[in-house]
Formats: C-alpha cells, structure tokens, sequence
C-alpha cells in the first residue's frame, strides 16, 4: 500500500501514521506486555506467602503429592478431558451434538491410556505402590493381568467403533480372515511334514496287484484270471515295450522295478480287469505368478479406462495357467451443475451439485480391447462381457509364462471326482481362467465338435480325452473306434483292448466304419425293443449279466473325410448324431479347417458342444462357435468350450498328456489278459456287406433293386445320381445286385456307362 494512503487511513481511525521503529523500541514494546506484570505478580504474590508462612511449600509439597499419587501420569488425560470440556462449554456444546459418537470414542480411547498406564510402575516413591496411573488408573484397569487387558482392549474397540464402525468392522473382518488363513497353512505344514515320514513299501510281485484290504479273498473265478497278469519280463516277446521308459538307462530291469511300484495301487474289478493306478500319470507344477505385477496390470488397466472417459475399478483378480481374468465394476457416468453463492464476507463460491448418473455401458469397455492391448503391451487381450453369474467385465490378459495343466492334477480334483461317481464317460478338458478345474460328461454332451488351426492343440486334447476314459474304464465298460488318416497321431493307441478293429488310417474304408456303426444302432434298438429298455443304462440294469458296453468314435480329421465322401459322410454322422446317444455311440470328431464346406450346418446342428482352439480368422470362429473370439486364442492348448447348456463359450487351457505316459498307459493295458470284447470286427467293409451278422441289410438296397427293375441299363454312376450316396457306396451296392442275379441264374446288370 502507498504510503499515503497508510496514512490517510491512520487519520480516518484516529491514530497517527507508524514510525520505523528503532531496536530499543522493540525492547520496550516487548517488556511492557501484560504478561511480564502478571508474572512478576505471581512471583511477588508467592514470595509474600512464603514470608507470612514458612510452612507452605511442605503444605504445597503435601498437596501436590497426593494429587500425583491419585491421578498419576494420567494428569496429562485429565487436563486434556477438562480443556476439551471447557472449550465445549465455551461454545455452548454444539459441536458435541453434531458429531457426538467421536467425541465419546476419543474419550473411550483416553480412558484406554490412563489404564494402560495402570500397568505400570515406577522403581521408587510413590509410583511404586499406585503405578504410573495413580489410583483412579487402577480402578479403571480393574484386576491386573490377563482381565485387566481385556478390559483395556474393549475400551479401545469401543472407541474405534464409536469414531469409525465401519471401517472398525472391515478390519475385523480383515483380521478374522488372515488368522484363519494363517492357521490353516500351519495346519497344512504339520500334515505335508507327517506324510512325509510315513514310509510307504513297494509291492514285492507284480502278480499282487490288488489291495490286501479291499480283496481279502478271491472266488473261483478271480482266482482263475489272477496268474493270467503276467510280469512284463515274460511277455517282452509279445508285447512291444515302451521305449521311454528305459531310454538313457542301462538297468533292463527297469520295467520291472516300475510295474512292481505301480502294481500296488491299482483296483481289480470284478470281472478281472485291472484299473491303472493314478501315479501313472505325472504331476503337475503350479506356476507361480506374483501379485505385485498383477496389481501393477490392474492399476495400468484402471489409469488407461480413465483416460478415456470411463470410470471403472478391478474389484477381482484370478489368475490361470494362461490368462489372468480382471474383474472390471463399471462406475458411473454423473452430470453435474455449478451453482455459484455468495458466503457471509460477500464472497461469490462455485459449488457442484451433482444432477444425474448412470451406469457406465458394458459396449465402451468393449470397444477399448485394442486399446487396453496397447497400454498393457499385451499381443492381445479378449473381453467377456459379462462374466456369466459375475457383475463385473472380465478382462482376460496373457501371462508371460504359459503354465501347463497336466490331467493328473484336474482328475484330483473334488469336481472330477463329483462328476466320475454319476458316469462312467467323465472326460476332463482343463482349467478356466481363474485356475478351477472343468470336466464333461460325454454321456451329456452327446458328441463333441473340435476344430483349430494346425499346431493348436487338438491332437493333444484327443490323446487326452482317449487317456482319461482308459484311465477309468474297462473293455467291458467302453470301447473305442479310432480313425486317423494322418496315420501317425492315434496310432500308439492300435494294441489296447478297447479296440473294435485296429486304428483305420484309409480314408476310404472310413466310410465303411460309419455305415457299420449305423448298423450297430440298428442293432443296438432291436435289442432294446426286446427287453423294452429307453437307454443302454435301462438295457445294463436289465441285463446285468451281459451288459452293453459304451461305443466312441474319434475322428481325427474330418476334410479328408469330407473330400472322399462328402454326402455320404455327412448323412452319416447326422443319423449318427440324432440317434444314436440313446444306444451309448458317442462322437468325437476334429478337423484343422473349418470351413463351411466341412462343418456343414447339418453338422453342427447335430454337435451342440464344441471346442474351437486357436484359429486364423474371425470367420472360422464363427463357423466353429457362431461368434468371434477364438482367432484371439494364444494356441498351445488355449481354447473356448462351448458347453451344451451354456449361452457364451468359457476359456479354458486345455489338458497336455505327454507320450511317455500314453506309452506307460498302453503298455499297462497290453499286459492284461482278461475277457475278450463283446465287439470285434476285423473288416468293416465285409461287416457292412449286405446284411451284417444279427442286424439289417443296407437300407439303400432295396431301391437299387426297384431302380434295377425299372431301368434295363444301371451302373454305380447311375445309382450314386438317383439315389444320392457316394461312389464307393454306390458301387459296393452295384456289387450286391450283381451278385444276387448271379445267384438267382440270371445275367448281371450291364454297366449303362457303357455303349451297347
């Protein structure tokens, strides 16, 4: 301010305008404060007491000591509580009333102190008999030790309830939860280190494989099949042993000392086949990922939605072998208004008052995938949105490391173990993004669709879907049907007794093996009419002495398939498919290119359940699933399981099962001799031949014949255009028309193709 206007406002308010001030000036001003006279008041005032009365510093001394030794150190809380209640007097007790519960809780907390101080005591005077909370401080703690603390800490949780009950609450919470875990890790601990000194002998002879406990004795005719189990060193001339197991090693007796080790937990069943046991199959490790980057994702996740304009949170965190799933909350999208007032001094404040919010659309998260990819320096990232019976939008982010889930560690599982006890056809096929295992019942699926680009992983899910079911089943239990025209991938499985004929690897004779599973079907109804059964579990419980077994076709590519016999391969696997889940024919069908021209809409009409992994287009997704996502997927067993009564597919990373353990599990099963297989078929093209053995001739037969009376001239070409079948079909009906005529005395039927 100028200096004359300092001094015109001096002389407006009667005083004269200020002079520097000197040193001696500030002196003076400081010493002529009330403050020195009241002082030296004090002192005067004393001193005269002292003089008048020499007894009264005793008297003071007397006085101060018993207010010491009633109070304490807690004089300090008293002093506190008594300004603080002087200043509520001074203002009339409204702020009090306007926030009373924490002006009782920082009292509660006050009253803790002065008895916490009860605790202790002094080495001399008199703190050494009343401690340093005086006498008042020991009421307040009540008996010392153990009730006198939890006196204390009551007080002091009332205080906190008092100023913060929920955030009091949650910590609790918070606190109850972590002793719970802490405790059941020691619990754990304690038992890990107990089994590990249980020491468990190895079985002596391979011959004794079934439990002591669980066969005490053995009939007549477990007895009989007992020493048919012989050890592997006298079937090597018979049996083709497993190179794994003894490559790098020069102990020959290695096979041995394995069998002897695995026999002893394996379960006999009652018809005299052994079970594999579970230590057959390897462990898995679990791959451990560390909170610290998933935390630092989810902030990068939070900090890149903001910046676009949309409030949301990660409230959960799961992590899966492949991905880790970030539960997204979406916020609110709030308007607000500024309202501009003026305060008591006349000035003008802006204040923002919210009008309106809603809920932030589910679409723009989804629309930020590529987005999110980018501020998280991720390949690619897939959104589901919703999670399915979750709130949140799942943000599904590659991890560094792909973890390997092995099918020991989901058979394990409570969830297998649930789903094994209700059917004999429990397959597992992985863990979903949050680590939880996921198996299937193939008896509900009913057939399963399986497609991915080459390398993708869906070899290695039909060597474990063929695995898990040999692990749990008998030949008399389930039988398979193999064909693989790679001829390299199913063919470890070509010496197992499951087996209706060896592995057909020609894709020419697969359409044979469909034209005589259609007869199996057939067959399979005459005898459920006859015993007036609905299923093969009705026909099993009627006839348990000769029970039908479960019948599984697995086909490894389907475009080689497709390209030798289109029509007929489809027209076969639809009637497959719609009938024959109730006879126990079950399909299992793969292919590498999934095209419109090989998973046809018929057949994926009929193949409700489907595993698409990882694909080179959104439109072969969509083929596959009818939606978009599997072109996302990151390969090596990563796939989309889209279940029959599920609405959106769930990622899962499929099961790896290495050659070693097939190699283990085959040669397991190959030295077993027990009853032969109620199917066996040795050619299936001379099976279907007109009339198979107990079921019906070809269905097409009888209009070749009609065709044959109506036409003078008919050959295989002609019966494949009226008809509608394929060429090879055609011909083989061709082949039994010519036949019967043979037989009747007549002439054949002249090829039409050719000229007169």
């Amino acid at each position: 301010m100028p200096k004359k206007r300092k001094k015109a406002a001096a002389q407006r308010s009667g005083r004269s305008p200020r002079h520097p001030s000197s040193p001696w000036n500030d002196v003076v001003r400081v010493l002529s404060l009330p403050v020195w006279w009241r002082l030296i008041i004090v002192i005067a005032a004393v001193y005269a007491v002292y003089a008048l009365y020499p007894g009264a510093i005793s008297l003071g001394r007397d006085i101060a000591t018993a207010i010491f030794e009633l109070f304490g150190f807690g004089l300090v809380v008293a002093g506190i509580a008594g300004g603080a209640v002087i200043w509520l007097i001074i203002r009339g007790f409204s702020p009090f009333f306007r926030s009373w519960n924490k002006w009782l809780g920082v009292g509660a907390l006050l009253v803790a102190c002065w008895g916490l101080l009860a605790f202790f005591y002094g080495k001399s005077g008199v703190m050494e008999q009343v401690s340093y909370g005086g006498r008042i401080g020991r009421q307040i703690l009540g008996p010392a030790g153990f009730p006198g603390g939890l006196r204390v800490a009551a007080m002091v949780l009332l205080g906190f309830l008092l100023i913060t009950p929920r955030g009091t609450v949650v910590a609790l919470i918070a606190f109850g939860r972590g002793t719970g875990r802490g405790a059941h890790r020691a619990w754990l601990f304690f038992k890990s280190m107990k089994a590990q000194r249980t020491v468990i002998e190895p079985a002596t002879s391979p011959v004794d494989l079934a439990p002591a406990t669980a066969q005490p004795q053995l009939d007549e005719g477990e007895r009989a099949l007992q020493p048919s189990i012989q050890a592997p060193k006298e079937q090597k001339a018979e049996r083709q042993q497993p190179k794994a197991l003894d490559a790098g090693n020069e102990n020959p007796g290695q096979i041995e000392k394995m069998w002897q080790r695995l026999a002893s937990k394996t379960v006999l069943t009652p018809s005299g086949w052994q079970l594999p046991p579970i230590n057959m199959l390897e462990k898995g490790t679990e791959k451990v990922v560390h909170s610290s980057d998933n935390n630092k994702r989810a902030r990068a996740i939070e900090d890149a939605l903001a910046s676009y304009g949309v409030d949301a949170k990660v409230i959960e965190i799961n992590v899966g072998p492949s991905v880790t799933q970030f539960g997204i909350e979406p916020g609110w999208d709030r308007k607000v208004k500024e309202i501009k007032e003026r305060d008591e001094d006349g000035n003008v404040t802006v204040r923002q008052e919210e009008i309106s919010r809603t809920r932030v659309k589910v679409d723009r998260i989804a629309s930020l995938a590529n987005d999110l990819a980018l501020a998280l320096a991720a390949p690619t990232i897939r959104i589901e949105a919703p999670v399915p019976g979750k709130p949140v939008v799942g943000i599904e982010v590659p991890n560094t490391t792909i973890g390997t889930v092995t099918l020991r560690s989901v058979i394990e599982t409570a969830a297998f173990q649930k789903m094994k006890s209700r059917s004999l056809l429990t397959i597992s096929l992985g863990k979903g993004a949050g680590g939880e295992s996921m198996a299937g019942d193939l008896a509900k699926m009913p057939h399963l669709l399986i497609a991915g680009a080459t390398g993708s992983g869906k070899t290695v899910m039909l060597n474990a879907l063929i695995t898990c079911l040999l692990m749990h089943n008998t030949p008399e239990d389930c039988q398979f049907i193999m064909v693989d025209p790679k001829r390299v991938e199913l063919v470890s499985f070509n010496t197992i007794p499951h087996l209706v004929a060896p592995v057909v690897v020609d894709p020419e004779k697969a359409v044979d093996v469909l034209r005589w599973m259609l007869q199996e079907m057939d067959r399979r109804y005459i005898l459920f009419a006859q015993v007036t059964a609905r299923n093969i579990d009705d026909y099993n419980k009627k006839r348990a002495s000769d029970p039908m077994p479960y019948l599984v076709l697995v086909i490894d590519e389907l475009a080689d398939l497709m390209m030798t016999a289109s029509d007929e391969v489809e027209r076969s696997l639809c009637r497959l498919a719609q009938l024959a889940r109730a006879t126990g024919i079950h399909l299992v069908v793969a292919t590498q290119r999934p095209s419109v021209d090989v998973v046809t809409g018929l057949i994926k009409a009929n193949f409700p359940t489907r595993i698409s992994f990882a694909v080179t287009s959104q439109v072969d997704s969509r083929t596959i699933l009818d939606i978009g996502g599997a072109e996302k997927l990151l390969g090596k067993g990563d796939m989309l399981y889209m279940a029959t009564d599920a609405a959106k597919p769930r990622r899962l990373q499929g099961v790896f099962v290495s050659d070693e353990e097939i190699e283990r599990l085959v040669y397991f099963w190959n030295s077993q001799k027990g009853p032969s297989a109620p199917l066996k078929v040795q050619d299936f093209g001379a099976a279907g031949a007109g009339k198979a053995e107990g079921g019906p001739e070809d269905p097409m037969l009888s209009a070749a014949r009609r065709l044959a009376q109506e036409h003078r001239h008919i050959s295989a070409s002609f019966l494949q255009r009226r008809l509608h079948i394929g060429f090879a079909r055609a011909a083989h009906l061709m082949d039994l028309l010519e036949q019967e005529r043979g037989d009747e005395g007549g002439e054949t039927y002249p090829d039409a193709d050719k000229p007169l």
